[in-house]
């Protein structure tokens, strides 16, 4: 006799549903008291976590969200946050809650400390009032399904930030030129993987998977195992390079287990018991077939605009900020051959204290000036091609002036104008930027030795 007569019969896509749709009266069962408390404190925690975090703001359509604030700084969380800050940790300086990009802020720890005491008064009150309540299957089946979109959002916002090289961008030109140790751990490994593009994308297409398994209760359990594979690896990176985003990181591993939890019998049967894994227990979304197929495609219609919303903003932002941006039409590292002040060459420049050794055109809206002591001087920069001008600007400094004409011959460039009142002069030759190894080395099968600078 074969496998094959041996194996039973798959059954049904109706009898699965079926099937399915039963567990809820088979889970009626009166939940242990520990369970029925921890699972009041996470339906709390989490769901203020989503609202009060950017992790609602990835459910706002576009172009809405780019205007979206964030939900902290609403009250009557703004103010909670803010008494709690002076009074209770006494912070005396202005807390910055917007605009920083970090998620480690003082804000950030004095809001998950808010959210962590209002959700245990909220659980003590909840299990006085509610005692009587055998379970939660119900609740705890929408709170499932809002916590697989919520971390869904979030896998697919950075995944397809990675595998369209966007997060870490291959070193820009200055970059290339900046001394290794003046680097901060976080610019290490923000240059290390941006570096290597494929293990970006191979990155990004991992946490995009986990988050497209998240899409379907089939492949929910899957998917929240890979999201935590994907996450554990994110976590310990925010760590140990100082990364501020720590907390967020944190809060996606534990949302991660919290979808795992009513499956962790069945995963250690199937990774340690050595014998059949049952099938899930976990009722699905809908009281009848009918009601559960349409949840399902409701389902994955809502996964299927994150996936799609978040590819468009990513393809889009490669062309504003990424590899296929627009480049500065003086492009390149350009060293400075020839520089006088006031007609007197190789002068000091007054206003930065040290002499220009190079300039660094890459974006089309500034350039950098790398001085003598390795230090860069950043200025806004309007490049008039037609008229063969450069006009610069500080933002720390409204009164700045500086204009020049230019003219180019190749990888020749002639710089002359006015700039914070003194008459410059500059000649330069373009690098070529293939010379720098980082750019040049590229990928070898075949090495007879290893090729470590």
């Amino acid at each position: 006799m074969s496998s094959t007569e041996l194996a039973p019969s798959p059954a049904p896509v109706g009898a699965e549903i079926t099937t399915a749709l039963r567990t809820t009266t088979d889970a009626a069962a009166r939940w242990k008291l520990a369970t029925r408390v921890v699972f009041r404190f996470c339906f709390v925690y989490f769901t203020l976590y989503c609202l009060y975090t950017q992790i609602i703001e990835s459910f706002v359509p576009l172009p809405f969200a780019q205007d979206w604030p964030d939900p902290s700084t609403l009250p009557p969380m703004r103010q909670l946050v803010h008494w709690t800050a002076t009074h209770m940790f006494g912070v005396k300086t202005q807390l910055v809650n917007s605009g920083s990009g970090s998620g480690d802020k003082t804000w950030d720890w004095v809001l998950m400390f808010c959210l962590l005491v209002v959700s245990l008064l909220a659980t003590t009150i909840w299990s006085a009032l509610d005692r009587r309540r055998p379970n939660y299957v119900m609740l705890h089946k929408w709170f499932r399904l809002g916590l697989r979109f919520a971390l869904a959002s979030q896998m697919l916002i950075y995944g397809l930030a990675k595998a369209v090289p966007l997060q870490m961008p291959f070193p820009y030109l200055y970059r290339l030129l900046e001394p290794y140790g003046n680097r901060s751990p976080m610019g290490v490994l923000w240059d290390s993987v941006g570096a290597s593009p494929g293990y970006e994308i191979f990155a990004g297409c991992a946490e995009t998977f986990g988050g497209i398994l998240l899409f379907f209760p089939r492949t929910m359990v899957f998917g929240a195992l890979v999201c935590l594979a994907d996450l554990l690896q994110v976590f310990m990176l925010n760590m140990t390079y100082d990364v501020p985003v720590k907390l967020f990181s944190l809060h996606l591993i534990l949302i991660s287990l919290v979808l795992l939890a009513p499956e962790l019998r069945r995963l250690k049967d199937f990774f340690f018991g050595n014998h059949l894994v049952q099938p899930s227990r976990q009722p699905m979304i809908g009281r009848t077939q009918k009601r559960a197929r349409i949840a399902l495609a409701l389902q994955a219609v809502l996964g299927l605009w994150l996936l799609g919303a978040n590819a468009y903003d990513s393809w889009k932002l490669w062309y504003q900020y990424g590899g296929g941006r627009p480049k500065s039409t003086l492009y390149g590292i350009w060293d400075i051959e020839e520089f006088s002040q006031d007609g007197n060459l190789r002068a000091a420049l007054v206003t930065d204290n040290e002499r220009f050794g190079r300039a660094i055109f890459d974006f089309t809206d500034s350039v950098q000036f790398e001085k003598m002591d390795n230090t860069f001087a950043g200025y806004g920069a309007a490049i008039d091609d037609a008229k063969k001008t450069i006009t610069l600007t500080k933002s720390s400094d409204k009164n700045f002036k500086a204009s020049f004409t230019y003219h180019r011959d190749g990888d020749q460039l002639t710089l002359d104008g006015d700039m914070d009142k003194h008459k410059l002069h500059l000649k330069l030759h373009r690098v070529d930027r293939t010379k720098f190894l980082l750019v040049s080395r590229g990928f070898h099968w075949i090495q007879e030795y290893p090729f470590n600078r």
